[in-house]
C-alpha cells in the first residue's frame, strides 16, 4: 500500500485525521484478514506553501516541515494510527526523482525549458483515465498551472528551476526542485516497486495529482502502476468542504484535546469511508459516549480467554467485506457489547460474546493496545489537578493517588443519593465527566473510567 500523507505546511486538521484512520483500518483488516501488507506513507516537506510560510515565520524551510511533521505523527498516534512501514520525505529522494524524469525525458514524454522540465500530457494516451476528465474539458478551466515556458498549457511540472531564496537541489537542468507530483511517482517505485496492489488518499488528490502519478509512472514503466485506488471522501463543516486553502478547518490537535483520540478514531469510523461525512462537536459528544461504553465492556472482560463468538465475527467480516462498511461493522460490535452487557449482569460472565468484542475493537483499532506510543490525550499530572480541585471543592480527600481522590467523591455522592440529595449526587457526575471520568451506576455500585 502507498497512501498520500501530509503536505507539511500547517498544522493537522480533522480532514487530515480522516484519511490517516481510514488508511490505518484498510492495513489493519487486510493483516486479520491474512495478508502479508508493506504499507508506505510519504512525507511531503518541501512545496511552495511551505517555502512561503516558512519565511513569514522567519525560519528555514526544513526547520518548518519538521516541526508540522511531529504535530502530525503525535495526532496519528492519538487517533491509535499506527507507524507506516516506510515513510519517506520527498526532499531524502531527490536522486529517485532525477533519475525518473530523466527516463521520460529519453521517452518523449517530458522536455526541459529554461530550468524547468514538464510533462507532455498530450503524448500519453489514456490521460485522465481515472478522474474521468476530457483534455479538452480540462482546457476549458480545470486545475491547469500557467507558465509561459509550457508547450502546452496541459503540461504540468516535473522539475522547477531555482528562485532567489528557495531550497534547491542540482540537477541536469540546473538548481532546482521537484514538482508535487513527481515525489510519490518516484516513492512509491522506490519501495514497492513498479506496480503495486492499493494507491490511496483523500478524494480531492484524484485530479490532479493521482492522474499525473498514473501518467509519469505508467509512461516510464510502460505498466500498470496500482492495481487498486482508494480514496476517502472530504469532511464537511457547516456543510462546507474543509480546506486550506478556504480556512474552513477544525484543529485536529484540539479535536483530540476535548474528546479523546479513540473518539475521534470512532467518529470517523461511523460513516463509510467513500462518502463525505459531517463534522460537528454533537457528533464527536455521541461518539465519545459510545466509546465509554466499549472500554467498559472491554475493562471488565480483559480476563476472557474464550474463542470469539463465531457468528458474530462472521457478521462483521461480511460488513468489512463489503467495501470496507464501518457503519455495519460498528453495528455488530455494539450490538455485541450490549448482548455482553446482559451476560455480565445476568451470570458475570460473557465468554465467546466478549472475545468478539476484544476481536473487533483491535481490528477496528478501538482498544487501548491501538493507543501503544501516544501521548496522553491530558497528562496524568492535569487530570490529577483537576480532580484534585473538584475534591478540595467537594469538602472530600483532596491528596494522594487519582483513584483515592475519585472514589472519595463517589462516596460522597452515594450518600447524597441515599438522602434523595440528588442536586449533589448530578452535580458530582457532571463535573467529573468535566475532568475526564465517567461515572457507569450498576447493581453492584458505581464504576468509573478515563476517557
Amino acid at each position: 500500500m502507498y497512501v498520500c500523507g501530509p503536505t507539511v505546511q500547517s498544522p493537522p486538521h480533522v480532514g487530515h485525521g480522516r484519511s490517516a484512520v481510514v488508511f490505518d483500518l484498510v492495513r489493519r483488516y487486510l493483516a486479520w484478514k491474512g495478508f502479508r501488507v508493506r504499507f508506505v506513507r510519504n512525507i511531503t516537506d518541501v512545496d511552495d506553501k511551505i517555502i512561503a510560510i516558512a519565511h513569514q515565520e522567519g525560519v528555514p524551510p526544513e526547520e518548518h516541515a519538521v516541526r508540522i511533521t511531529d504535530q502530525f505523527s503525535r495526532c496519528y498516534r492519538d487517533l491509535g494510527v499506527a507507524d507506516p512501514d516506510v515513510e519517506p520525505k520527498a526532499t531524502e529522494h531527490i536522486p529517485d526523482m532525477i533519475v525518473l524524469i530523466q527516463k521520460l525525458i529519453r521517452q518523449g514524454l517530458a522536455y526541459s525549458r529554461s530550468g524547468d522540465v514538464y510533462f507532455v500530457v498530450r503524448a500519453l494516451p489514456g490521460y485522465g483515465k481515472l478522474s474521468g476528465q476530457d483534455l479538452d474539458d480540462l482546457l476549458a478551466g480545470a486545475r491547469v498551472e500557467v507558465s509561459e515556458h509550457k508547450n502546452d498549457p496541459l503540461d504540468f511540472a516535473l522539475w522547477k528551476r531555482a528562485k532567489p531564496g528557495e531550497p534547491h537541489w542540482s540537477s541536469p537542468w540546473g538548481e532546482g526542485r521537484p514538482g508535487w507530483h513527481i515525489e510519490c511517482s518516484a516513492m512509491a517505485a522506490r519501495y514497492l516497486g513498479e506496480t503495486f496492489d492499493i494507491h490511496g488518499g483523500g478524494s480531492d488528490l484524484i485530479f490532479p495529482h493521482h492522474e499525473n502519478e498514473i501518467a509519469q509512472s505508467e509512461g516510464a514503466t510502460r505498466r500498470p502502476f496500482a492495481r487498486i485506488w482508494m480514496h476517502n471522501g472530504m469532511l464537511n463543516l457547516g456543510g462546507e468542504k474543509m480546506s486550506k486553502s478556504t480556512g474552513h478547518l477544525v484543529d485536529l490537535n484540539e479535536a483530540i484535546r476535548r474528546f479523546g483520540g479513540l473518539a475521534v478514531r470512532i467518529f470517523y469510523l461511523q460513516a463509510h469511508y467513500r462518502s463525505p461525512q459531517e463534522f460537528s462537536a454533537e457528533l464527536l459528544e455521541d461518539a465519545r459516549v459510545a466509546l465509554v461504553r466499549l472500554h467498559r465492556v472491554l475493562e471488565r472482560t480483559s480476563d476472557v480467554q474464550a474463542a470469539s463468538d463465531p457468528e458474530v465475527i462472521s457478521a462483521f467480516e461480511e460488513a468489512m467485506d463489503d467495501d470496507l462498511s464501518t457503519p455495519r461493522a460498528l453495528s455488530v460490535l455494539f450490538t455485541a457489547v450490549r448482548k455482553a452487557n446482559r451476560e455480565l449482569e445476568n451470570s458475570g460472565t460473557a465468554g465467546p460474546i466478549a472475545a468478539a468484542v476484544q476481536e473487533m475493537a483491535a481490528v477496528l483499532g478501538l482498544d487501548e493496545t491501538s493507543l501503544v506510543g501516544a501521548e496522553p490525550t491530558d497528562s496524568q499530572d492535569r487530570m490529577w489537578s483537576a480532580v484534585a480541585d473538584l475534591a478540595a471543592s467537594e469538602g472530600t480527600e483532596s491528596a494522594g493517588g487519582l483513584s483515592v481522590m475519585v472514589e472519595s467523591l463517589l462516596a460522597k455522592r452515594s450518600n447524597a443519593r441515599s438522602e434523595g440529595d440528588y442536586a449533589t449526587a448530578d452535580r458530582i457526575r457532571h463535573s467529573l465527566a468535566g475532568v475526564g471520568i465517567v461515572l457507569e451506576d450498576t447493581r453492584d455500585g458505581t464504576n468509573w473510567v478515563r476517557w
